[in-house]
């Protein structure tokens, strides 16, 4: 979770569009290199966590 209200972060990740009153709801998936390793975005609010978690299985990353 990232709180970004002057909206830098959301302009650099691209999901800042003209004509929208607030950036796209997008997660990033981001490695412990800090690469993306995805993204999501068909964000379902009421599953989100579960959407999340397979995700991560998907991709194989370790549980703590």
């Amino acid at each position: 979770m990232l709180s970004d209200e002057d909206q830098k972060v959301a302009t650099a990740y691209g999901v800042v569009h003209e004509g929208r009153s607030y950036p796209e709801r997008w997660t990033f998936i981001i490695g412990a290199e800090g690469t993306i390793l995805d993204i999501i975005k068909e964000v379902d609010l009421n599953a989100h966590g579960a959407q999340i978690a397979a995700r991560l299985e998907m991709l194989e990353v370790a549980k703590r």
